[in-house]
């Protein structure tokens, strides 16, 4: 086993394997190096900097006793796949599920996630897409405090569970997206800084130290987080990353970080014959994101959409605090269905200032968007979720709608249980603050923060989703509508066309309907609780959340809080 790290500034270094400090050679560019024979598969080691350590390998593969414990050796080709006839997924027409390892089962596994794919499997998406595995302190977390970026968190099953999770969604038919977190590394548990220049020296987030992306020593940096999303691909045979608040990346260079990303993943999947994903969550309403390399683009295949988040669910909800001020009212919903995002240049209460630009060119399904997930559960003070006759009208507008649709763990059939923010640091100025520390990221945002201890184990169990709801009679309507939604965008063309140019709406001067045209298919909602007449024809049905519907010579007449997909050519 040939041990190798770069240490640029050091002036020796040596690996703790087998019971022994054991001195490297010093190589070009900064690159340390010592071939161990005996090392094998499941080999702890460790690296001592100048004398300081030890400190576990910045590219480990396994910390199988945590973020604070040493690195294990890892033979990836130890692993024996059975996805041989898996081609691969392309995003285009697809449905994603977002989901978090810890909280979609009981047991919190890589294993118990796998044993519940027969749901997803039945609900017909085309994706799961798992918050981040990396190691994080403790045994419980998002997953965008981790540390030890290569390796897999153990408390999920480690790097052999993540395999074996991934088999099995493709044998099932779905494909994976791994959200990785590139922008900062947790507080707790990273070692980088003796090694290199991994950093900036500035703050680049609300989160975190800045990631050295174009400063001094910087290349081998920029190949630390390239080869990182390389792995993920290759190795474990994901179909592709969720890359988080790529805003917060620091890259000034000619080629930004994301192009030399997105042309490193080109050329892979030439090689292995089968598409892969790039999705960026980006702030900045720039349609650069999703152009291509040979048009000047950053070539990310598609990106997290908050502006149509942020219309369906002040229309659902009727809430208008903080960032949602500015999507009040139903022509925000209009504008983002048909030009993409809301904010295209013109003015942002919320930031200020203007924000964004057009995203005229740019096909839907370049667009995730979602009615909620991760982030906008989460950062509400008490995680809490839209009850069901809001989920009702979301999801019939969501899946119906020109963009890639992605759904968060539970939506589906409403669930109960929240999803709230939580951590587990183990040293105590951390664990003490992080409360503190959350509100007052979300100052400003319209909330009254009285959160959960977020450190407290009951703040993590309270997650959890309760499978029993699933026997509920309510619970289950809502799941069959989500189906039911799913299988009809899968059966007409007409709802999957990503041309947003197509899309044409119409809404109600009252802000009480709003009707979505698909192509000849329409989309007719009355969000009031009041039985409305919509004018428009309605023909041939195809899918209604309530009964009765009918047409009284002026219209269909909706039951309040209704949604139908109709076709009024007949």
């Amino acid at each position: 086993m040939i041990f190798d790290v770069w240490a640029p500034n050091a002036t020796a270094v040596e690996v703790l394997v087998l019971g022994e400090r054991r001195g490297m050679s010093a190589g070009t560019d900064g690159w340390w190096s010592l071939d161990v024979p005996d090392a094998v598969h499941g080999t702890s080691y460790a690296y001592v900097i100048d004398g300081d350590g030890p400190y576990p390998d910045p590219r480990s593969r396994r910390q199988p006793e945590g973020v604070f414990g040493p690195s294990a050796v890892y033979d990836h080709a130890r692993y024996t796949w059975s996805d041989h006839d898996w081609k691969g997924r392309d995003l285009r027409g697809g449905v994603i599920y977002e989901l978090h390892i810890g909280t979609f089962t009981p047991e919190g596994t890589f294993q118990a996630a796998a044993g519940r794919l027969d749901h997803l499997v039945e609900l017909c998406v085309d994706f799961v897409e798992i918050m981040p595995v990396a190691p994080v302190p403790g045994t419980r977390n998002w997953g965008y405090d981790g540390v030890d970026l290569y390796a897999v968190n153990e408390t999920y099953g480690g790097p052999d569970g993540l395999k074996t999770f991934v088999d099995a969604c493709h044998r099932a038919g779905i494909g994976v997206i791994l959200d990785v977190v590139y922008n900062h590394l947790g507080p707790s548990g990273n070692f980088l800084h003796p090694f290199g220049p991994y950093f900036g020296g500035f703050e680049g987030s609300y989160w975190g130290e800045a990631v050295n992306l174009d400063g001094p020593g910087s290349d081998v940096v920029r190949r630390y987080f390239i080869e990182n999303a390389l792995q993920w691909l290759r190795d474990y045979h994901v179909d592709g990353l969720r890359l988080d608040a790529v805003h917060a990346l620091h890259d000034k260079r000619a080629t930004h970080l994301l192009a030399e990303l997105a042309e490193e993943v080109d050329a892979l999947s030439c090689a292995t014959g089968r598409p892969l994903t790039l999705i960026a969550e980006s702030d900045l309403n720039d349609p650069r994101m999703v152009r291509s390399l040979d048009a000047g683009g950053l070539g990310m295949t598609a990106q997290w959409n908050d502006d149509v988040h942020h219309a369906l669910h002040t229309a659902v909800s009727g809430e208008t605090h903080g960032y949602y001020a500015d999507f009040a009212g139903l022509s925000a919903l209009a504008k983002v269905f048909t030009d993409g995002v809301l904010h295209d240049g013109g003015y942002s209460s919320f930031r200020r200032r203007s924000h964004g630009r057009p995203y005229t060119g740019v096909p839907g399904h370049r667009l995730v968007a979602c009615l909620q997930n991760h982030d906008q559960i989460g950062n509400r003070p008490m995680g809490d979720r839209l009850p069901m006759p809001a989920l009702k009208l979301g999801a019939g507008l969501l899946l119906t709608s020109p963009f890639t649709p992605m759904l968060f763990m539970g939506e589906e059939w409403g669930a109960g249980t929240p999803f709230l923010f939580f951590s587990d640091h183990a040293e105590p100025h951390l664990r003490e603050s992080e409360g503190g520390r959350r509100e007052k990221e979300f100052e400003g945002f319209g909330y009254t923060w009285e959160a959960p201890d977020p450190s407290a184990e009951e703040t993590f169990l309270s997650c959890k989703l309760d499978w029993q709801e699933l026997k509920d009679e309510a619970h289950w309507s809502l799941l069959c509508w989500y189906r039911d939604l799913i299988a009809l965008r899968k059966a007409l063309p007409e709802l999957t066309d990503p041309r947003l140019d197509r899309v044409r709406v119409e809404t109600d001067p009252a802000g009480k309907w709003l009707v979505v045209w698909r192509g000849e298919v329409c989309v007719s909602v009355n969000f009031s609780t009041d039985t409305v007449t919509v004018p428009v024809p309605l023909g041939g049905l195809l899918l209604s959340s309530d009964e009765p519907v009918a047409e009284d010579g002026q219209g269909v007449r909706l039951p309040g809080q209704s949604l139908v997909v109709h076709r009024p050519s007949g």
